[in-house]
C-alpha cells in the first residue's frame, strides 16, 4: 500500500480520493501509532468505503494491522472510537447521516480486522488483539478505566441493539453491529467442544456480565427482531451512500460481493441478498443468530472461584463419563426462560419485578412466526429453547387450537427427512416428546381435522386428523431411519411420542392403523433374523474366537435393542386397546386383518404378557365376526360394519391394565457439548465464513481452496 505520511489528507474540500483513502487505510495498518484523540481517526470513519482491492491486498493488509497492532493498538483504538460513535447516536435527538455513517464505518472495519486476528490467533488468551491501552494518553479522561476495553465495547454495542427501534435510519448500523457480534464472538469456534476453565473469549465473556435491563433488552429486541422482520431499504439515498449519492461502507443492498472494500472473504456479503424478500429477513436471521450463541453460550467456573449457591448451573454429579463442571450463570438464557406474554395481566409480570427486568413479548406473534419460519434450522433451534426452558411458552403452545400452525411444518420437514441434517431431526423430536408430555395436547391433535395434506406424495389423505398424521409420519421417520441413518436415539424419540400418545388416541385413519401394524411386523422381521443371526454363530466353529466374541456381542445388543423396541410397539398397541378401544375401530379392523404377524411371538417370554390382551381382543371380535350370518363374502365395510358394532358392547373384560407408558425428556448430562457446537454450526451454514484450520468445536472437511493465505503467522 505503500508509505503513510505523517497525518493523511483527504482531498481537496474533505473529499476522499481513491489515493486518499489508499494512504488512509495504509496508515490504519502501518506501524506508526496514531493517538486516540487524532484527527486520523475522524478523517478515517467519515470515508465513503468505495474502493475494491483484491483478494491478496487484503490478506497483505491484514496481516499488516495484526502485526502492527501489538505496537499501535490500533485495534483498541477504532473499538473505543466505535463505542463513542454509538454514544453520539444514542444522545443526539436527531441523528446526522455523518453520525450513523461513522458508527457504521468503525463496525465495518473493526470487523475485518478482528476476524482476520481471531482466526488467526496462536494463544489461548488472544493476546494478539492488544486490547491493552495506556491510561496516560491524550483523549482517554473520561475512560472508565475499572473496565476492560471489551466490557466498554459490548456494552455499548448491546445498549444499542437493545434500545434503539430499527427504523429505515438505523437498519444498516443494526445490521453492521450483528454482523460484528458474530465476529465477536466467534472466538468459540477455537475452543475445544467441551469449556473448560481454562477457554477465554474475551467478548462474550463481557456480554455475560452485563446488566440484567441491558441483557433483558438484547434478548427482547433480538426476539422482537426476529417475530417483526424488519425491512432493509433496497432503494433510495441513505447515510451509508456518500453526499453525491455513490455506495458507502455497505454500497447497495443486493450488489455484487465485489464492491465490498474489503471483498467477500473478510466481510458479511453473504447477508446481502439480491432480492427483497431475501434483504427484509436478513436483520431478523442475525438477530437470531446472536440471540442462539447468546443463550447457549457457557463459561466454567475455575478452580480458584466459589460456586454461588443460586447462580451456576451444575451438570448432574452422577456422570462417570467424565468430571460435571460448574458454570456461570447465564443472563440471556434466564432472560429467555423467564420471557413473559405481553398480552397477559401486567401485574403478573411486575410480580416477578424482583428477579430482574422481564422480557415481555406476543407470544402470539411468535407463535405465528415460528410456524412460518421452521424451515429455517435457525428456528427450529429457537423453538426448542422456548418449549423446552420456557415454561410459560410451553403452556401457551399447549392451549392454542391452532395447532396445526406449528405442528404440520414440523411434520413437514419430518416428512423430507432426507434433505434435513440430523441434529435438525432430533430437534424436531424432542419438541413433539416435550408437547406430547401433556395429556390434553395429545387428546387436541385428534380433534383437530385436516381438510387435505399437500406435500404428502404416497397417497392422498382427505379429512385426516393431525393426530393421525403424527402418528404416520412418525413412523415413516422410523422406517427412514432402520433403513439409512440406524440411530437408536432417533428410534426411541419417535416410539416415546408414540407411547405418550397412545392413551388418548381418537379415531386413529385407517392408513394409521395399518402403519401401525406394519411397524410391529417391520421390527419383527429384524428382530427375526438377528435371533437367527445370532443362533447360528453360538453353534459355529469359528477358528478366530475373539473375532467372534465381538461379532456375537455386537449381534446381542443390536438384538436387545430391537427386543425394547417390539416392546414398547406392543405397548402402543396395547395402550389403544386398553384406553381408547372403543373410540378406534380402524385399530381393531388393523390387528385383525393381519394377526397373524402376532402369532409367532405369543409364546415369548418378554412379549406374552402383552400379547395377551391383543388375543383376548381378537378372540372377542373373531368370534363376533363367525356369529355372524353372512351372505356372500366378507368386504371392508362388513368387517368395519361388525367391528363397530361390536366396539360399542365392549366392556374389556379379561383385560390386563399395565401401568401406562409414558416418556419424559431431560436433557443429557452435559447439554453444553452439543447445543454449542450446533449453535455454531447453523451460523455457518447460514454463510458466515471461517478458516476452517482454526475451527475446533467440532471437526470440519478442509479442503485446499479453503485454506486463506491469512494462515501465515501474524
Amino acid at each position: 500500500m505503500g508509505a503513510a505520511p505523517s497525518t493523511p489528507r483527504l482531498g481537496a474540500g474533505g473529499a476522499a480520493s481513491p489515493g486518499a483513502a489508499e494512504q488512509m487505510f495504509a496508515a490504519l495498518v502501518g506501524g506508526k501509532a496514531y493517538p486516540i484523540s487524532s484527527e486520523f481517526w475522524r478523517q478515517l470513519l467519515e470515508l465513503p468505503l468505495t474502493q475494491q482491492w483484491p483478494r491478496d491486498r487484503v490478506l497483505q493488509a491484514c496481516h499488516a494491522f495484526a502485526q502492527n497492532n501489538y505496537h499501535t493498538k490500533h485495534l483498541a483504538k477504532i473499538l473505543i472510537h466505535l463505542v463513542w460513535c454509538l454514544q453520539d447516536c444514542l444522545t443526539d435527538s436527531s441523528v446526522s447521516n455523518a453520525a450513523y455513517r461513522k458508527a457504521i464505518n468503525a463496525a465495518y472495519i473493526s470487523s475485518i480486522f478482528l476476524k482476520f486476528i481471531i482466526e488467526n490467533a496462536k494463544t489461548d488468551n488472544w493476546q494478539e488483539l492488544s486490547l491493552e491501552i495506556d491510561k496516560d494518553e491524550k483523549g482517554l479522561e473520561t475512560f472508565p478505566f475499572e473496565q476492560s476495553v471489551e466490557y466498554f465495547l459490548m456494552r455499548a454495542i448491546l445498549n444499542y441493539i437493545g434500545s434503539v427501534d430499527v427504523s429505515p435510519e438505523s437498519c444498516y448500523l443494526h445490521h453492521e453491529l450483528l454482523n460484528l457480534m458474530l465476529v465477536l464472538m466467534s472466538t468459540q469456534l477455537c475452543s475445544g467442544p467441551s469449556p473448560e476453565p481454562k477457554d477465554v473469549h474475551p467478548f462474550i465473556d463481557a456480554a455475560m456480565l452485563q446488566d440484567s435491563s441491558i441483557v433483558s433488552s438484547v434478548v427482547q429486541k433480538l426476539l422482537l427482531n426476529f417475530v417483526k422482520r424488519p425491512r432493509i431499504p433496497l432503494n433510495g439515498s441513505h447515510p451509508t451512500f456518500s453526499d453525491d449519492g455513490e455506495p458507502g461502507v455497505l454500497q447497495r443492498v443486493g450488489s455484487a460481493a465485489a464492491n465490498f472494500v474489503l471483498l467477500p472473504y473478510y466481510t458479511f456479503n453473504y447477508l446481502m441478498s439480491s432480492n427483497a424478500e431475501g434483504a427484509s429477513s436478513q436483520l431478523a436471521e442475525n438477530s437470531l443468530l446472536v440471540l442462539l450463541i447468546l443463550i447457549h453460550y457457557r463459561k466454567c467456573i475455575t478452580m480458584n472461584e466459589s460456586i454461588p449457591s443460586s447462580n451456576v448451573y451444575t451438570s448432574d454429579l452422577n456422570t462417570n463419563v467424565k468430571y460435571a463442571p460448574s458454570f456461570h450463570d447465564n443472563p440471556y438464557y434466564k432472560a429467555l426462560n423467564n420471557a413473559k406474554d405481553s398480552q397477559y395481566d401486567r401485574a403478573d409480570v411486575e410480580g416477578n419485578a424482583q428477579n430482574g427486568l422481564v422480557v415481555r413479548l406476543s407470544f402470539a406473534s411468535l407463535f405465528d412466526a415460528l410456524g412460518i419460519w421452521l424451515k429455517d434450522e435457525s428456528s427450529v433451534l429457537l423453538l426448542y429453547s422456548l418449549v423446552h426452558g420456557n415454561c410459560d411458552f410451553q403452556e401457551y403452545v399447549l392451549v392454542r387450537t391452532d395447532l396445526d400452525t406449528l405442528l404440520m411444518p414440523i411434520l413437514e420437514m419430518l416428512y423430507n427427512a432426507s434433505r434435513k441434517t440430523s441434529n435438525q431431526i432430533y430437534m424436531l423430536l424432542i419438541v413433539l416428546l416435550i408437547l406430547s408430555q401433556d395429556s390434553t395436547f395429545n387428546a387436541s391433535v385428534h380433534k383437530l381435522v385436516l381438510p387435505s395434506v399437500p406435500w404428502y406424495h404416497e397417497r392422498l389423505m382427505h379429512q385426516t386428523s393431525l393426530g393421525s398424521l403424527m402418528v404416520v409420519i412418525l413412523i415413516r421417520t422410523i422406517k427412514y431411519n432402520l433403513s439409512k441413518l440406524r440411530d437408536v436415539y432417533l428410534h426411541t424419540n419417535c416410539l416415546a411420542i408414540l407411547a405418550n400418545m397412545a392413551p388418548h388416541v381418537h379415531r386413529l385413519s385407517a392408513y394409521a392403523s395399518q402403519r401401525l401394524v406394519s411397524l410391529f411386523d417391520m421390527l419383527s422381521r429384524k428382530y427375526t433374523k438377528l435371533a437367527e443371526l445370532k443362533n447360528d454363530k453360538a453353534i459355529k466353529v469359528i477358528s478366530d474366537q475373539i473375532e467372534a466374541d465381538n461379532i456375537s456381542d455386537d449381534t446381542s445388543t443390536e438384538l436387545h435393542i430391537y427386543t425394547d423396541f417390539l416392546r414398547i410397539v406392543l405397548e402402543i398397541i396395547n395402550a389403544i386397546l386398553t384406553y381408547a378401544l372403543p373410540r378406534n375401530p380402524e385399530v381393531v379392523y388393523a390387528i385383525l386383518h393381519r394377526q397373524e404377524v402376532f402369532q409367532p411371538f405369543k409364546n415369548h417370554p418378554r412379549f406374552n404378557e402383552l400379547l395377551e390382551n391383543i388375543y383376548t381382543v381378537l378372540d372377542f371380535f373373531n368370534s363376533r365376526m363367525d356369529m355372524q350370518q353372512l351372505d356372500g363374502e366378507w368386504s371392508v365395510d362388513k368387517v368395519l360394519e361388525v367391528i363397530n358394532k361390536n366396539c360399542r358392547s365392549w366392556r374389556g373384560e379379561g383385560m390386563k391394565i399395565f401401568t401406562q407408558l409414558r416418556f419424559t425428556y431431560e436433557q443429557e448430562s452435559h447439554p453444553e457439548e452439543f447445543f454449542i457446537p450446533y449453535a455454531w454450526r447453523v451460523v455457518l451454514s447460514r454463510g458466515f465464513s471461517f478458516n476452517p484450520g482454526a475451527i475446533n468445536l467440532f471437526p470440519v472437511e478442509i479442503h485446499v481452496d479453503d485454506e486463506p493465505s491469512g494462515e501465515q503467522k501474524v
